[in-house]
């Protein structure tokens, strides 16, 4: 006879799946779903040609704003670094770069959500609410705060300077045959 806690699969508690991962294959599903439809409906409307051409001419915009903005968001990001401010008040180019990835994904409804993502007054909104959940969630673990981290990662030198060097360590030269000793640790 045994004693203790049953350990059947049917009375062990399994975690909470998140609202994100229960819906989100349904919402992609969904999304792809629509695109078709609305490619359908265009093409019917208006020829198979001129589909063709708006989704060649979303690829072709969508690749020069995220060449553009990853160009910018490069030298943000160096500029901040010898700054020594953080990267992660240097602008939206995150968010340009995600609208540009929409207009080069197949379909209407996310070039139109790629679009919004070039406005300005779109990029404000979308970033400050970004920036309020991320750091909600650091604060909710024990990673401190979104700039944090990024402060966490740099060298902590007074001026933000990385100093090229080498490690040299003084030890006695082994002779053959002989067994190394252990290195301190």
């Amino acid at each position: 006879m045994t004693t203790g806690a049953s350990t059947s699969p049917r009375t062990a508690t399994r975690p909470r799946r998140s609202r994100l991962r229960t819906f989100l294959p349904l919402g992609i599903a969904a999304w792809l779903v629509l695109e078709i439809w609305l490619l359908t409906v265009v093409a019917g409307a208006t020829s198979g040609f001129t589909v063709f051409l708006l989704l060649v001419a979303g690829l072709v915009l969508g690749s020069v704003v995220i060449k553009r903005a990853g160009r910018r968001a490069f030298r943000n990001l160096n500029e901040a670094l010898q700054r020594g401010g953080s990267p992660s008040r240097t602008g939206g180019n995150g968010l340009v770069m995600l609208g540009g990835l929409l207009l080069m994904l197949p379909g209407l409804i996310s070039d139109a959500a790629g679009l919004l993502l070039l406005l300005p007054p779109v990029q404000k909104a979308v970033g400050r609410y970004t920036e309020r959940t991320i750091d909600r969630k650091l604060r909710q673990s024990s990673y401190g705060s979104f700039g944090d981290a990024f402060q966490q990662a740099r060298m902590h030198r007074p001026d933000g300077k990385v100093v090229q060097g080498e490690v040299v360590r003084d030890e006695p030269e082994e002779t053959p045959g002989e067994p190394r000793p252990p290195l301190p640790r």
